[in-house]
């Protein structure tokens, strides 16, 4: 096992982003976010965009897992193998990719994108994954970190409130030794952190419920506007 990968199990790993249009979109304030769940405890930090993932690699010590979303529909979590490779340029610890099979802009399967990466990276890939089909066949690919990130945000599986913890029960029995499974997607309470690492989690992602004030402010604001 990858040592980047083998120091988080058992953890906690922060997601530092912003929305395009918030008024935290800024890669310095994305950096000092990123320090400050650093000192909180995080593991690892998963930073999304160039200069987001320049920024908060010169702040913290902890692994950077690098993401480009580009689009809004489809596959666009990194989504091409340019994508994935000006990730890694910014200075990514890890690269995390689109592990489901739909259909890439760029025309490639996952499995090719993966072979071409492999061949000027030698850092460990996250695939974020949407159901148990597409996670089994990015283990199979050799991709070192499953995450459940795109369950319940694609059609096919239906979105949970919270974490995807039937997914993960199914996942943790069948992932090879050469893959771990982290939890990502609506982990919005410490209760649900450790739902999901009950479920069979090696380590999970956190980010709304820490890095995302707006979010947060609407819950609060919910609650005690229906109080």
């Amino acid at each position: 096992m990858h040592p980047l990968v083998s120091a988080l199990e058992g953890s906690l790993i922060v997601s530092c982003q912003a929305y395009p249009g918030e008024p935290m979109q800024d890669p310095r304030t994305m950096a000092q976010v990123a320090a400050a769940v650093q000192a909180g405890g995080a593991s690892a930090v998963r930073a999304q965009g160039l200069e987001e993932i320049a920024q908060v690699t010169s702040a913290v010590d902890v692994p950077v897992i690098g993401i480009w979303k580009d689009g809004e529909d489809g596959v666009f979590i990194t989504p091409t193998l340019e994508h994935c490779l000006a990730v890694v340029e910014a200075g990514a610890g890890i690269l995390a990719l689109d592990g489901t099979a739909r259909p890439r802009p760029d025309g490639r399967t996952l499995a090719e994108t993966v072979s071409a990466v492999r061949e000027r990276f030698d850092g460990p890939l996250m695939a974020d994954c949407d159901s148990l089909e597409s996670a089994l066949a990015a283990a199979e690919l050799g991709i070192e970190i499953i995450g459940t990130t795109l369950a319940g945000y694609t059609p096919a599986r239906p979105r949970t409130e919270g974490p995807d913890l039937a997914l993960l029960g199914e996942l943790a029995g069948q992932l090879p030794p050469t893959s771990v499974l982290v939890a990502e997607g609506r982990v919005h309470t410490p209760l649900q952190a450790a739902d999901a690492r009950a479920a069979g989690a090696f380590a999970v992602v956190v980010g709304t419920a820490i890095t995302h004030p707006t979010s947060i402010t609407r819950w609060f604001r919910t609650a005690v506007a229906d109080a």
